[in-house]
């Protein structure tokens, strides 16, 4: 019988920016050492200090009614499982997700953060009973720029199916396609092994 994997919002960005990422990370259990990274560590000290900051505050503009901070989920339904930074509870009787980035807004979202966001608002909804129809990123280094995300069906379908795909590169351990994006590989902790 093969065993449960459960797949984090980490893994999917990581897949996103290339998909072998997920192939030298979990099947040859090479890690990328990212947590000796400046930005990696300055964003982890800032994030524990909004957390800290933040207890108590609601944000009324958006609806909040109470809030859970650093909260762990995980989703039998959808092999997923994460830490979102607030799961925030509105005044509608619906839910959202709020996550930090120290990043600055550079006047798009990212499909990272919103697939990210998704996977919050999936575990959410199956944890909390509550429908999801928006997520929110707070961007640190643009003076804590507020986004919203829409989240719909078809958002979910295709994380979904980036779930299924991270899944499978796991339990079969096979070498996917990398990333088309070249420039990527320039600064990647994998380019002295990966197979062009």
């Amino acid at each position: 019988m093969e065993e449960e994997i459960n797949i984090t919002p980490s893994q999917v960005i990581e897949y996103l920016y290339c998909p072998r990422f997920i192939y030298y990370m979990e099947c040859l259990k090479i890690s990328q050492e990212e947590g000796r990274r400046y930005k990696v560590q300055k964003g982890r000290r800032i994030h524990d200090k909004k957390s800290a900051q933040n207890k108590n505050y609601l944000r009324r503009k958006l609806g909040v009614k109470d809030k859970l901070i650093n909260q762990k989920m995980s989703s039998k339904k959808y092999n997923i499982s994460g830490e979102v930074d607030e799961v925030l509870f509105l005044q509608d009787g619906e839910a959202a997700p709020l996550d930090y980035k120290f990043a600055e807004y550079r006047e798009k979202l990212f499909r990272t953060h919103k697939y990210q966001s998704v996977m919050y608002g999936m575990m959410i909804e199956e944890n909390f009973n509550r429908t999801v129809n928006e997520g929110y990123i707070i961007y640190i280094r643009s003076r804590n720029k507020l986004k919203e995300i829409i989240i719909n069906d078809s958002m979910r379908e295709e994380v979904k199916s980036i779930i299924k795909e991270v899944i499978n590169i796991i339990q079969k351990g096979f070498y996917p396609e990398g990333t088309d994006y070249s420039r990527r590989c320039h600064d990647c902790c994998y380019q002295n092994i990966c197979i062009k």
